[in-house]
């Protein structure tokens, strides 16, 4: 069976390998390891997919479109939990610098920690006002 069949790519390489890929993400972003083992990894896991889709349901091992379909998917989950991760630990790890700005990124923290109102606000506001009430 040489057709491309959904059924196939969504069971084995999104479900099965696709879960094994964002653990993947998940292990290279905690150990702060770089961006491109995620591309390595994601290759040699792609393999695997299409070894899985050619022993089990008669694939060609020859085909490169199938195969480069696998590994862009894998990639791509693997690339989204490494980006998720790296933006948790850097707020969790650093947070006097650091604040969640959505969950795949993070941004520097303002001077006040991002608190509108805080005790820091309110002592200084307090101190302009008794400088001009006072002279």
């Amino acid at each position: 069976m040489n057709d491309f069949d959904l059924g196939e790519f969504v069971g084995i390489t999104i479900v099965l390998f696709g879960f094994g890929a964002f653990l993947m993400g998940q292990a290279i972003g905690e150990t702060w390891r770089p961006f491109w083992q995620n591309i390595v990894y994601g290759l040699l896991l792609a393999l695997g997919s299409h070894f899985l889709d050619c022993a089990l349901f008669g694939g060609d091992w020859l085909s490169a479109t199938h195969y480069l379909l696998d590994a862009i998917t894998i990639i791509a989950i693997a690339s989204f939990a490494y980006r998720v991760t790296l933006a948790r630990k850097m707020v969790q790890q650093y947070p006097w610098l650091y604040e969640r700005s959505g969950l795949l990124s993070w941004r520097e923290r303002s001077a006040n920690g991002g608190r509108v109102g805080s005790p820091v606000d309110r002592a200084s506001e307090s101190r302009g006002r008794m400088r001009t009430e006072g002279g």
